[in-house]
């Protein structure tokens, strides 16, 4: 960890640095002294993955690694802390002017010899600490790091083929069939890989298909290697290949006197000619795999097959070329308790007691999560413990004695110990550096928290996590390191986007619990949570850098007790509609205390009304999100924040106009802007040369040259209401070259007397967004949009025959309809033969008019979802039966009539016995709604009749 933290402050003083670090490194007298102290860190930087893999087994190696961290965050502090002091110092000035000066002010001659002195300072500390390390035998990276630590992690991890796990097989019967048949098809691809996180049972399940009597009996040569994270390819198909060829022990001394190349080709020829079945156990690396791969004669026709065992995705797709891994998944509640029975309950006698303990166990079994491992360790511990006061226990803090394996009396050393944490915790060591910084940063969101990857992404980069190079967008690199730790198995997938990229991910419980524990191991942040009560270790929580706070509502602090640290990261989380009202003198201090934060998150926060003017002082912040606070008025101070990468403005100011002064001008390092939806003030956005996100943009606040000016802009949302947007259209077609050519994504909210009739301007766009009564007919050149895959339309009011240019667009995947027709003919909806094309996911919500349905045959050939959500439907579609691509159909809200058309005798299961999985949800809240709507359309209908006679009666009188 001291690695990353080190190449972090690394990266920051190098010419691709931070713009405010940079300012500082050109002062004349102190450039010299900041490269010194550079040159220190990186002479020490190959040394510290040596250090980092031993300090788990030596406290002196710990503790030199803690003070090579403490002293890069020292160099970085005090390079920030000058800059602070100089820019507050010259707040009169213009930032970027004062900037430019630096180089030639004179009246911070002070300042500028304190931070030289601080610097040498530190860069002796560095060099005394790089002269010690021989007496530490800490060694330079060269491809054998830590190679005691990782022997040793080895030893534990060890698995044989023969050794029974009775007891671990729970839920996996099924999944044992069908591996086990389908290796034994002669189309059955030559590898077989199952991949999954630590825990998860992927070494049972590959043993018990190993074991399998059919297997036994197909393949006629066996061989189980466990490969795990250091190994030699060599030594380990010299391994393979004596196994497999039974070698008497002079036929070993000679296979062990074979080069790469020798054994590589015995191996690969034995395999080809024999029916061999070889398991790879808990191979981690690709390339790892391909150091093996020369052995195995995966491109041929052979009868030998290979079982892979892996924590990579990545590695058991592409070792799997021709077929899909096999995921391994969590227990379900059922399974997971037949689990815990046979190992707790071994040797229970009295009914009594055991019903007791079964209580017990019910209540701490959730927190194992559904993993086998964290299962197995609990169960099996329990087992050991008599009576019920002993349960009780460990039912207090049974978080801890998952993550132990243990009881918590005994000392705790990290990875000596056989609980949940030693295993996850191969997942966290095998990371890059750069990802280890990553990962930690996860544990500042509560748990079971769904976490949005473009909010993540920009955290991330605000942070200095994320390093490019100039032909690289860092959203894109930063995307590429969650995927990156998806694919090792650390991160959860919650929910996928139509391109295939991740919108949500979450931490698995347990992952969590590893997260948070090296998060306060590495001092790299602390929690505080008023939920629970409970915070991080505050012994060296003055040297914290960042602070998740956790509120309640009953909570009464909002700063935390880390007055004076050297905070770079504030994150709020408050539940939801948090509207505890804030005194003014608490907000102040969350600005005047914590002058060096580069991230600022108070989302949620309705009670925060108003925003000091001392914001402007964070001269350091990066991201700012005031989302769904109650700010109402942005203080022109602002301006100063000229490093800010993301600021979202979406403040819920119940109704109100949200003033925004003019303060854009210098933030030149801006790329994520949202804003309010009911906005004051001008927008001046033509030096945001960087912008990739604008959302929630005004017609009559905005410059349309600034805004046609933002080459980079991927996402845009604009709002009208006046009939700017015109305007817009008509600057748009004037221009003789065409705009937006980076543009994804388009929102228009448009509410007015016109109908929108180009779209010619953003004609690369891939998602588009239509929103408003305004909008009746679509523009026809959407026909020519070459890009575009998703359409939403929400409280539009377009014409019926718009749907004839809607199944037209060659290249539409995803349709959302929503509240989206004045009028259809007939109140029927058609999808023609052979329209929409490429449509998968069909959605029709809130269209209550549309009484028919007609799908012809050919029309919708590649859909695989339908949704149907409060719609006026009397039926499913006739011809829905030959849309045979469909995957799944959901049914929401819609009447009971409906639905029941759809059971095994209903009228239209004919249509849909297809459909493999069939979505049923909210009926009864359907026919209530239905039904009042009746008993009050029945009672107006009785009221008018009434009126209606009394008048005849009069009449007639």
């Amino acid at each position: 960890m001291a690695e990353a933290v080190v190449s972090m402050v690394i990266g920051a003083l190098t010419p691709h640095g931070t713009f405010m670090v940079q300012q500082a490194k050109f002062l004349s007298g102190v450039s010299d002294q900041v490269e010194l102290a550079q040159s220190e860190l990186l002479l020490m930087r190959g040394y510290l993955k040596d250090a980092d893999a031993r300090k788990e087994d030596d406290e002196a190696v710990r503790f030199w690694v803690n003070v090579v961290r403490e002293a890069a965050y020292d160099l970085e502090d005090v390079i920030e802390s000058f800059v602070l002091k100089v820019s507050l110092k010259r707040g009169q000035r213009s930032m970027k002017f004062a900037f430019k000066r630096f180089a030639c002010i004179c009246t911070e001659g002070v300042h500028r010899y304190k931070i030289g002195s601080d610097i040498e300072s530190i860069t002796t500390k560095l060099s005394k600490l790089r002269l010690t390390m021989q007496s530490y035998e800490i060694k330079q990276e060269k491809g054998s790091e830590g190679a005691n630590s990782f022997a040793r992690q080895r030893e534990r991890r060890l698995t044989y083929a023969h050794v029974s796990d009775a007891h671990d097989v729970v839920g996996i019967g099924k999944e044992v069939e069908k591996l086990s048949t389908h290796l034994l098809e002669e189309s059955c691809c030559r590898i077989v890989s199952i991949w999954g996180m630590g825990g998860l049972g992927k070494t049972t399940l590959a043993k018990k298909v190993y074991n399998h009597e059919k297997v036994k009996y197909h393949f006629k040569y066996f061989a189980w290697v466990c490969v795990s994270q250091q190994f030699e390819g060599i030594a380990v198909m010299k391994e393979i290949f004596i196994k497999l060829s039974g070698a008497s022990d002079e036929q070993r001394k000679e296979i062990a006197n074979l080069n790469c190349d020798e054994i590589a080709q015995r191996l690969y020829n034995f395999q080809r000619e024999s029916k061999c079945l070889v398991v790879l156990d808990d191979i981690w690396t690709l390339d790892g795999w391909n150091s093996l791969k020369g052995g195995f004669p995966v491109n041929e026709e052979t009868k030998s097959r290979i079982i892979l065992t892996t924590r990579n995705k990545e590695l058991a797709s592409l070792a799997n070329e021709n077929d899909l891994p096999y995921e391994s998944h969590a227990l379900s509640e059922d399974d997971a308790w037949k689990l815990f029975q046979k190992i707790a309950f071994r040797n229970e006698t009295d009914s009594e007691i055991k019903s007791k303990k079964e209580k017990l166990g019910k209540e701490m079994l959730p927190h194992c999560a559904g993993l086998p491992l964290a299962i197995i360790v609990l169960a099996g511990l329990l087992s050991r413990k008599d009576t019920v006061g002993e349960w009780e226990i460990v039912h207090e803090n049974v978080d801890v004695y998952i993550r132990r394996g243990t009881d918590l009396d005994r000392e705790y050393k990290g990875q000596k110990y056989g609980g949940t944490l030693s295993v996850l915790a191969l997942s966290y060591d095998n990371l890059p550096y750069r990802l280890k910084l990553c990962f930690l940063y996860l544990a500042n969101f509560p748990e079971d928290y769904e976490i949005r990857v473009k909010r993540l992404t920009q955290l991330w980069m605000a942070e200095g996590f994320i390093s490019t190079t100039s032909t690289e967008m860092m959203e894109d690199v930063s995307y590429s390191c969650l995927s990156e730790l998806v694919e090792r198995c650390m991160v959860q997938v919650v929910d996928i986007g139509l391109s295939g990229k991740i919108k949500t991910c979450r931490l698995h419980d347990l992952m969590r619990d590893l997260c948070l524990l090296k998060a306060e191991e590495e001092n790299f942040l602390h929690v505080v949570n008023f939920h629970t009560g409970t915070r991080n270790n505050t012994a060296q929580v003055g040297r914290v850098r960042r602070v998740a706070m956790h509120l309640n509502k009953a909570v009464d602090q909002l700063v935390p007790t880390t007055r004076g640290a050297p905070l770079r990261s504030l994150l709020y989380f408050g539940p939801r509609n948090f509207r505890r009202t804030w005194n003014k003198k608490v907000i102040r201090s969350v600005f005047n205390d914590f002058k060096l934060l580069r991230v600022l998150k108070l989302e949620d926060m309705y009670g925060l009304e108003e925003l000091p003017s001392t914001i402007g002082n964070l001269v350091h912040l990066r991201f700012l999100s005031l989302k769904n606070s109650g700010v109402q008025n942005l203080p022109s101070s602002v301006a100063n924040l000229v490093c800010l990468q993301t600021l979202d403005l979406r403040c819920s100011t119940g109704g109100r106009l949200m003033n925004i002064p003019n303060v854009f001008k210098k933030m030149e390092q801006l790329r994520h802007l949202y804003l309010p939806s009911l906005v004051r003030g001008e927008l001046s956005l033509a030096t945001a040369c960087n912008l990739q996100t604008l959302d929630n943009v005004k017609c009559e606040n905005c410059d349309f040259n600034a805004l046609v000016e933002l080459y980079n802009l991927r996402k845009l949302s604009i709002k009208d209401w006046a009939g700017h947007w015109k305007k817009l259209e008509e600057f748009l077609k004037s221009r003789s070259s065409p705009t937006f050519h980076h543009l994804r994504s388009l929102t228009l909210t448009l509410y007015g007397h016109y109908s929108l009739t180009d779209l010619s301007g953003f004609r690369f766009i891939y998602k588009l967004r239509l929103w408003g009564s305004s909008i009746k007919e679509l523009p026809e050149n959407l026909l020519s949009f070459p890009n575009l895959i998703k359409i939403k339309l929400l409280y539009t009011e377009l014409k019926g025959d718009q749907i004839k240019i809607l199944e037209k667009l060659p290249h539409l995947r995803v349709l959302h309809l929503f509240i989206a027709f004045a009028s259809l003919p007939s109140n029927t909806l058609v999808c023609s033969n052979r329209g929409f094309p490429n449509l998968e996911f069909l959605y029709l919500r809130y269209l209550p008019e549309m009484k028919e349905w007609r799908v012809e045959e050919g029309a919708m050939p590649r859909l695989r979802r339908l949704c149907i959500n409060w719609c006026g439907f009397r039926a499913v579609p006739d011809g829905l039966q030959y849309v045979a691509t469909l995957k799944e159909l959901t049914v929401e809200g819609m009447p009971s009539e409906f639905c029941s058309r759809l059971g095994e005798d209903g009228e239209d299961f004919h249509k849909i016995k297809h459909v493999p999985s069939l979505i049923i949800t909210g009926t009864e809240l359907r026919d209530s709604k239905d039904k009042e709507w009746l008993e009050e359309r029945t009672s107006r209908l009785g009221q008018d009749a009434e009126r209606a006679s009394r008048r005849i009666w009069t009449c007639l009188k």
